[in-house]
C-alpha cells in the first residue's frame, strides 16, 4: 500500500460521530444524515437527492462526502465540521412537486432531531428553493433564497473559488497567475461549470468544453469554445483539465490518457480510488484536491449565514483559496509529496489540534 493511499484512508476512515438513517414519515424514502466531525464546529454539508439501486449505496455516498466536507472546512480554516445528507430515490422515478415537498420535510425532521449538530445546503438534485422548505421546520439550513435572507445560489462562488485555484496553479506552472491564452478543457456545463467557463473566457483562456447534454453546445458557441465529446475531453491536448460534472472521472485508465499539466476543478470526488492521486503525481500532473478547489460556494454560504460575517469578508475567504493552493503547492514542492497528501496532513493536523 502506498503512503498516499494509506494517508487518504487514514483521513476518510476517521470514525463518524453520528449517522442517522430514517424512513421518512411522509415520503417513506430512506433519509440519511452523516455527521463526520464537529471538532472544529457544528457540521455542515449539502443535501443530495439522487437515484441509487440500493439504500446502502446512498449511505456510502453520505459517509464519503461527509468526510470530504470535514477536509474542505479544515483546509479552508473554517470553524465548521463535515456532514452530508442523502435521500435515496428509487431508480427510474421522478419527484413531482407534492412528493418533493414531502421528502424535504422529512429531511428537515431528521436535521431538527440532531439539535444543531448539522446544517444542510444544496447539493446534487437540490437548490435554494428546497432550502427554503427545509427552513420552515429547522433553522439549521443555508443557501436559502436571497429574498428570505439567505445567500442564494452558491454556484457563482464555487466558480470564483475554482478560478482562484486555477490562478495559483498557473503561477506555479508558468510563473504568472494570468490565464490568458492558456488552453483549458472544461468537462461539465452545469451551473458551476458554465459559470466557470464564462469566467475563464473573460480571462482570455482558450476553451474546449463538453457536457452530456448536447443542448449545452450553445454555451460553447457563446464563448467561442471548441466542443468535443464527453468521452474525449479528458484526453484533450490542453494545459489544464477542469472536471466540473459528477465524480470518479479520474481512473487508472483516464489518468494514463491525460495530456495536460494539471487537473483542477469543482467536481466532487474526482478520484475513482485514492491511489489515483499517486498516479497523477508520478506522471508529473498537478492535481489540486477537489475539496480545496470546489470550496468557494460553501465557504461563502457558511461565512454569511452561519458565521454571520459580511459580504466582503465572505468573498475574501473565497478568494483566499488562491493562497491556500499556493501554500499547498509550495509545501508539496519542498517535501516532494503530492498536493493531496499535503492537504490531508493539514486537515488532520487542524482536527487533532482542535481535539487536544
Amino acid at each position: 500500500m502506498s503512503q498516499q493511499f494509506h494517508q487518504l484512508q487514514q483521513f476518510q476512515q476517521l470514525q463518524h460521530e453520528q449517522i442517522a438513517i430514517r424512513t421518512g414519515a411522509r415520503s417513506r424514502l430512506p433519509v440519511i444524515v452523516a455527521v463526520h466531525s464537529t471538532a472544529l464546529g457544528p457540521a455542515a454539508g449539502g443535501l443530495r437527492l439522487w437515484h441509487y439501486p440500493d439504500w446502502r449505496e446512498g449511505l456510502d455516498d453520505a459517509l464519503r462526502l461527509s468526510a470530504a466536507m470535514t477536509a474542505k472546512f479544515a483546509v479552508a480554516g473554517l470553524s465548521s465540521g463535515g456532514g452530508k445528507a442523502v435521500v435515496v430515490l428509487p431508480e427510474g422515478k421522478e419527484l413531482d412537486a407534492g412528493r418533493r415537498g414531502e421528502v424535504l420535510r422529512d429531511v428537515a425532521d431528521v436535521i431538527a432531531s440532531l439539535g444543531g449538530r448539522y446544517a444542510t445546503g444544496p447539493d446534487v438534485g437540490t437548490g435554494p428553493d428546497d432550502m427554503a422548505v427545509i427552513g420552515e421546520i429547522t433553522p439549521h439550513v443555508f443557501c436559502r433564497p436571497v429574498h428570505l435572507g439567505g445567500s442564494g445560489d452558491s454556484s457563482p462562488h464555487t466558480a470564483r473559488g475554482s478560478l482562484a485555484a486555477l490562478r495559483a496553479v498557473a503561477r506555479r506552472l508558468y510563473g504568472t497567475a494570468s490565464l490568458e491564452g492558456r488552453r483549458i478543457a472544461v468537462s461539465g456545463l452545469g451551473r458551476v461549470g458554465a459559470g466557470l467557463a464564462r469566467l475563464l473566457a473573460t480571462e482570455g483562456a482558450a476553451l474546449t468544453v463538453t457536457d452530456i447534454d448536447p443542448a449545452k453546445r450553445g454555451i460553447a458557441d457563446e464563448l467561442d469554445a471548441l466542443w468535443c465529446s464527453p468521452d474525449e475531453i479528458l484526453a484533450a491536448d490542453v494545459d489544464v483539465v477542469v472536471p466540473a460534472a459528477l465524480g470518479s472521472v479520474l481512473t487508472r485508465r483516464t489518468v494514463a490518457e491525460l495530456r495536460c499539466s494539471a487537473v483542477v476543478g469543482p467536481a466532487n470526488n474526482q478520484l475513482a480510488s485514492p491511489d489515483v492521486a499517486d498516479l497523477l503525481h508520478q506522471r508529473g500532473i498537478v492535481w489540486v484536491p477537489d475539496h480545496v478547489a470546489s470550496a468557494g460556494g460553501v465557504i461563502n454560504a457558511i461565512s454569511t449565514e452561519l458565521h454571520q460575517v459580511d459580504t466582503d469578508q465572505a468573498q475574501a475567504r473565497v478568494m483566499a483559496i488562491e493562497d491556500t493552493v499556493d501554500d499547498l503547492l509550495e509545501t508539496a514542492r519542498r517535501s516532494g509529496l503530492p498536493p493531496a497528501r499535503v492537504a490531508e496532513e493539514l486537515a488532520l493536523r487542524r482536527l487533532r489540534r482542535a481535539d487536544s
